[in-house]
């Protein structure tokens, strides 16, 4: 274990403290549960994060236990008391609770979790943990991931239990295991993209022994099932520092099993051929859209500003005046997009989403530095859609020249982008743009039954609509008229 600086016994009293009123103010419910376990004849431990954040002074409505009751027990004693109860993680040995308290004049409604004490471990072959169940609160400890998430503290009477010295990691901000980096990650290898994943979260550093680990045992990810990785990979990239986190996995070479997209984007330029880091700049453009977030992390912005350059490499080209061009990489990108993220299981609608988004990020820039005519606003607000709002965020991160000029011309030209949106949709309801004429009315007019030539008369007037704003219905009645005739 690292040696801790010289201010960690003032950290660790801090620490101390925040954790004596965190853990205060969940006392009645847990001290209360504590004690049906007590008189069942178990035993019963706050544990793992639920301990961390407690000394951070972060800990939520979130609870995590850890008890020698087996999980059928678990059962019996936690139905009468919670106000619900779930049996999904049984399997693994964990209980689900909700339990509905007031406490200090406020109402709280705590999601608990109980697990019995375990070990687990992977095979070279398994993607699901072996479980066996443990005797000893200090056994179930040594098999955590990290020594700050290996603390516990017995209930009803608050002993401390730290036999892996988790305080002085925690006051030192520092991921070390309790077991050595080599078995914790062969147990379970998603270990590895957990450290990262807390990197991000906490803002800590990870011991150099766990990163030599992951350097060497990073192959042994791939083991793991798509979905246990995606939602790490989510947790990491929704964290207030992902940066840390992503660099470490590109770092040790975990990025190229989960997410080798990341990694590639790191081109050799030479002294004949420069252009953008695009690695750097992707990151850059990862910090610039979170801080233009308004309602908390939005995972698919997060992700359309990782993933929207990835197909740069496949689309380099070294023209002959020296300069390097991507000619359509937002295409490739976003085929690219859809084929990762369908390979880590993400949702058909987050799928499209980011997708959409990675090809349409430089469409702001194909209109050029010129005025933008109406047909133009409402092309680019029609093939947004409900991701506009996104859309602008991420066209405006998208910016990382360090020519200041040129990055306030650059975003007083979507400023006026935005204005002329704002007009239109004022005048025209954009976010709801239809032909004049519907289908029904289309087909009354033409006097033809359904059929692919109501699609393509439903088509032109939508062009017409694009092209020239509504017309009164009249008008399009004579427009379409003309298309027939001329089809005729």
């Amino acid at each position: 274990m690292p040696n801790a600086n010289e201010d960690t016994p003032t950290a660790l009293s801090q620490a101390q403290h925040r954790a004596v009123s965190e853990l205060l103010r969940v006392a009645p419910v847990a001290d209360d549960l504590a004690r049906r376990f007590q008189a069942a004849g178990f035993s019963l431990a706050l544990v793992g994060g639920s301990v961390r954040d407690a000394l951070l002074g972060r800990l939520g409505n979130d609870l995590d236990f850890t008890t020698d009751a087996r999980p059928e027990d678990v059962l019996k004693i936690v139905r009468p008391w919670a106000d619900a109860v779930w049996e999904v993680g049984i399997a693994f040995g964990t209980v689900g609770a909700q339990k509905n308290a007031r406490v200090a004049d406020t109402d709280w409604q705590f999601q608990i979790e109980i697990t019995t004490y375990r070990s687990e471990a992977y095979d070279r072959t398994s993607r699901k943990p072996e479980v066996s169940y443990g005797d000893s609160i200090e056994q179930d400890l040594v098999r955590r991931d990290f020594t700050v998430n290996a603390m516990a503290v017995a209930l009803p009477e608050k002993e401390f239990i730290d036999p892996h010295g988790g305080l002085q990691d925690l006051a030192a901000r520092v991921l070390c295991t309790p077991s050595t980096p080599e078995e914790s990650f062969s147990d379970d290898p998603l270990r590895m993209m957990r450290a990262a994943r807390f990197a991000a979260q906490l803002d800590f550093d990870v011991a150099p022994e766990v990163v030599t680990a992951m350097t060497e045992m990073s192959a042994r990810i791939e083991i793991v099932s798509a979905e246990r990785v995606r939602d790490e990979l989510n947790k990491l990239i929704l964290s207030a520092q992902p940066r840390k986190g992503l660099a470490l996995l590109v770092d040790t070479g975990l990025a190229d099993h989960v997410l080798p997209e990341l990694p590639a984007l790191r081109l050799e330029s030479d002294e004949h051929h420069r252009h953008k880091d695009v690695y750097e700049h992707t990151l850059i453009v990862l910090e610039q859209a979170m801080a233009l977030e308004q309602e908390g992390p939005d995972l698919a912005l997060r992700l359309a500003a990782l993933l929207h350059d990835i197909g740069k490499p496949r689309t380099r080209r070294f023209e002959k005046d020296g300069r390097v061009s991507f000619h359509h990489h937002e295409v490739v990108g976003a085929k690219m997009t859809k084929k990762r993220m369908t390979a880590l299981k993400y949702s058909n609608e987050l799928v499209k989403d980011v997708s959409r988004l990675v090809e349409l990020h430089l469409r702001f820039h194909g209109y050029g530095t010129g005025e933008w005519t109406d047909s133009a606003v409402r092309r680019y607000v029609r093939d947004a859609g409900p991701l506009l709002e996104r859309l602008h965020k991420l066209t405006r991160s998208d910016c990382t020249t360090r020519n200041k000029r040129k990055a306030v011309a650059l975003s007083r030209a979507y400023d006026g982008l935005e204005e002329r949106i704002g007009q239109l949709q004022e005048q025209e309801q954009l976010d709801a743009i239809r032909p004049d004429l519907d289908g029904n009315e289309i087909m009354e007019i033409l006097g033809v039954g359904p059929g692919p030539v109501i699609g393509k008369a439903y088509k032109h007037m939508l062009e017409l609509r694009l092209e020239n704003g509504p017309m009164v219905h009249d008008e399009a009645v004579a427009a379409l008229k003309e298309w027939w005739a001329e089809q005729n």
